[in-house]
């Protein structure tokens, strides 16, 4: 695709993996998107971005003066706390609650496990500083704050080797005035230092929760920093002149700026982009209520679209559990790069031990000698011999059966068999986590289609959908930038919460407004300052319930932004999740919450390809032999970029791109729709 038209004004979305880069470029008036992989440089995130700006400029004729809006999502943040990677944190909490992160919630990983090694917080404990200051639960004042002595230890700790500081005093999420008055004085004695505040990050009652959120940002704060500095230099001098928006692990975007405060907000931020870019290619699609799929190298991320995405305040990164807002997506299963392995008693294992991007699979070529589920799929034939993938990369077949040679000798099988029972493996893997997800939801998977996406996505997507009853599969167009693509669609959004007393909302419902009023009053204010275009603007409220004596809670919509209908509603959310409410029982308000949403102006869909509107029967470019449910077959390989709306084929059919490979077993039948988009449906 040409698209050298220099006085056009471009979207370009970016997200930055492990292994590749990917890039998405979208012409604002048509919708024509242009894709493509660069390799990611571990090292410096912020390389892989400008070597791709630089790929688009001299192979693509791209002038970086055409590019309108930029966003991207990267792992970095992810990827730092998961490797323990970040920098040496100090705590600050009130006198008496040094051992806070160490208490945590006295909860086992694991019940079953007597042995279960106690999780290490990212605060050592003689690095927690204890604060001469102490609100009452009204949030009045008990005894008040020691600035100067809480700057002494600071100092001390900043001598002991301590780069970046978090702040989590007792009750500030009733009164912040201790948080931002001792955030305000270290800023003055220490401006160089990385500090941040839990009435800035994230001021819910729960105090372990809070004060995680805030040491993870404080923790993961500073490499982000200069992340961000380095990349605003480095689009600036190539070319791009458009602001810089990264995406959020609520499904929206915020300024690089706001992220560099904030960069907690950005922990699931390439999953949370591809469910946004889910929720897109449905709704051009016509289909409402879909899963999507993404499978990378290590495991499978699945997201439930009804209508629109699901969000949850439970989320669960690495080690450590997150309260803030997030879409709602669940890992299961494993990934292109996961182990197999046998155990002690000879039974075929795969994962959750991955061979990562180095060395990666062995068919990589890369150094790695260990079968993995990608090694598996080169075995049974689903990559033609000397095929390039997308980044330059190319599989040897012969280290694909070096390696799967290990495990087939423990089964006393050959390559093949071991390389299909990896296979039968992995999706019954899938299957086991997939099936109690969905009925944890509440979702038939027979009323819902599964969307796959990411590099292996499309590869394994009819096998568990053959397993678990979807009806349906849909592969987008570029599902191997799928991520990339869905940043380019997402809107400016943020949430904020403010906990309030459990009885205002029936003694004092005008003073529960009034803390509304307030929040979105602070909401309004942050988009404003995130200085960047929008089309409209809408303020969504909700409120967290529960009956009296519970310890969870249920958020639930303000219906017109009112609290006239809630209870009504609390009655009913509770009984559909639970199958019982009691409408006699005390309930009570432990939050109110905000969420802002800025729209940004969206570029066209892409128009429906001309087509005479009759069905044809595609003509595959090649025909390879597949192994498939224990024989070979005589499967058609079909180039991608040579499908048009109204092709069909059946499987057993491999289609071929450069961003992904798909695979339709015996028994499905797929046809093109105008968008371009491969819809399976069961035989």
């Amino acid at each position: 695709m040409t698209m050298a038209n220099r006085n056009a004004r471009y979207r370009l979305g970016i997200d930055i993996g492990g292994t590749f880069t990917d890039l998405a470029l979208m012409d604002e008036a048509t919708g024509e998107t242009l894709s493509f992989k660069t390799p990611s440089v571990p090292s410096d995130p912020a390389q892989a971005v400008l070597n791709g700006v630089a790929e688009l400029a001299n192979k693509h004729d791209i002038d970086p003066a055409s590019i309108g809006y930029f966003v991207h999502g990267t792992t970095l943040g992810l990827n730092t706390l998961l490797e323990r990677a970040g920098a040496t944190t100090g705590l600050l909490v009130t006198r008496g609650f040094r051992d806070l992160l160490e208490i945590g919630r006295l909860r086992l990983p694991d019940p079953t496990n007597y042995y279960v090694e106690k999780i290490k917080p990212l605060v050592a404990r003689q690095h927690v500083c204890e604060i001469d200051e102490r609100l009452k639960v009204d949030g009045s004042v008990f005894r008040p704050i020691d600035l100067d002595a809480a700057a002494e230890g600071v100092g001390r700790l900043i001598g002991e080797g301590v780069e970046s500081f978090a702040i989590c005093l007792m009750h500030s999420y009733r009164n912040d005035a201790h948080e931002r008055a001792l955030l305000a004085h270290l800023r003055t004695a220490f401006p160089d230092l990385y500090i941040c505040a839990s009435c800035e990050i994230w001021p819910q009652q729960k105090e372990y929760e809070r004060a995680l959120v805030t040491v993870i940002n404080a923790y993961i704060g500073g490499r982000l920093r200069r992340y961000f500095e380095r990349l605003q230099r480095g689009m600036a001098a190539v070319g791009v002149s458009a602001p810089l928006l990264t995406t959020k692990s609520n499904g929206g975007v915020m300024t690089a700026a706001s992220a560099a405060d904030a960069p907690v907000e950005t922990l699931l931020s390439g999953p949370a982009s591809g469910a946004m870019g889910a929720l897109q290619v449905g709704r051009i699609a016509g289909e409402r209520r879909i899963v999507g799929f993404d499978m990378g190298g290590t495991s499978v991320d699945v997201a439930i679209v009804d209508g629109d995405v699901l969000y949850s305040t439970e989320s669960q990164v690495g080690d450590f559990p997150v309260i803030m807002p997030t879409v709602d997506i669940s890992s299961i299963g494993a990934g292109g790069g996961s182990i197999a392995w046998l155990d002690a008693s000879g039974v075929l294992k795969v994962g959750p031990q991955s061979a990562g991007a180095t060395p990666g699979p062995a068919c990589y070529g890369r150094g790695g000698t260990r079968p993995t589920v990608t090694d598996a799929y080169v075995r049974i034939g689903l990559f033609s011999p000397g095929r390039v993938l997308g980044g330059g990369l190319t599989l040897d077949h012969d280290l694909a059966d070096q390696a799967l040679s290990t495990i087939a000798k423990g089964l006393g099988v050959n390559t093949l068999e071991a390389a299909a029972g990896v296979l039968d493996v992995t999706t019954a893997n899938m299957y086991a986590q997939f099936m109690p997800l969905m009925a944890r939801k509440g979702i038939d998977p027979q009323d819902f289609a599964l969307l796959a996406y990411g590099g292996a996505g499309p590869g394994h997507a009819f096998l568990l959908a053959r397993e678990v009853g979807c009806a349906k599969v849909i592969i987008p167009r570029s599902p191997g930038t799928l991520c990339a693509l869905g940043s380019l669609v997402t809107d400016l959004r943020r949430d904020f919460i403010r906990t309030v007393p459990g009885h205002q909302m029936f003694d004092d419902p005008e003073g529960l407004m009034q803390h509304y009023e307030q929040l979105r009053a602070q909401a309004l204010a942050w988009l404003d300052a995130q200085a960047t275009a929008t089309t409209s603007r809408r303020i969504l409220a909700s409120a967290d319930l529960r009956y009296r004596g519970q310890s969870f809670d249920l958020t639930v919509a303000l219906p017109d932004n009112k609290l006239d209908g809630l209870v009504e509603r609390f009655f009913e959310n509770y009984s559909r999740i639970y199958g019982f409410a009691d409408r006699h029982a005390a309930i009570e308000m432990t939050n109110i919450r905000v969420t802002v949403v800025g729209v940004t102006p969206k570029p066209a869909p892409p128009a429906a390809q001309a087509g005479d509107g009759s069905a044809r029967r595609a003509d595959p470019t090649a025909r390879h032999g597949l192994f498939e449910d224990g024989r070979m077959r005589d499967a058609a390989f079909f180039d991608r970029a040579r499908l048009a709306p109204g092709d069909w084929f059946e499987g057993a059919a491999v289609v071929e791109a450069p961003d992904t490979t798909v695979y339709v077993p015996e028994g499905f039948v797929v046809h093109v729709d105008a968008f371009g988009n491969l819809i399976g449906r069961i035989a």
